[in-house]
């Protein structure tokens, strides 16, 4: 059984997801820039320490609400 969390949705071109399958966390971002990129995951762990890497603290300044709704979000998975 797959199990996906949504992290963020703007809009269709601006969202990221995160699928369980197994042992496997794959997190798809879509972006209007980017399109869309996929990272496979083996661990939690390894998934947290992505999200502090791609949503660094500092860049959230005067948006700390946002940042924490994020990283509460990845804890969810």
């Amino acid at each position: 059984m797959i199990k996906k969390h949504q992290i963020y949705k703007k809009d269709k071109w601006n969202m990221m997801t995160v699928e369980v399958q197994g042992k496997n966390l794959i997190l798809r971002e879509i972006s209007d820039q980017w399109g869309e990129e996929s990272h496979t995951f083996l661990s939690r762990p390894a998934l947290m320490e992505w999200a502090q890497r791609r949503f660094p603290k500092e860049e959230f300044a005067g948006r700390e609400q946002e940042w924490q709704d994020i990283m509460d979000a990845f804890q969810q998975v």
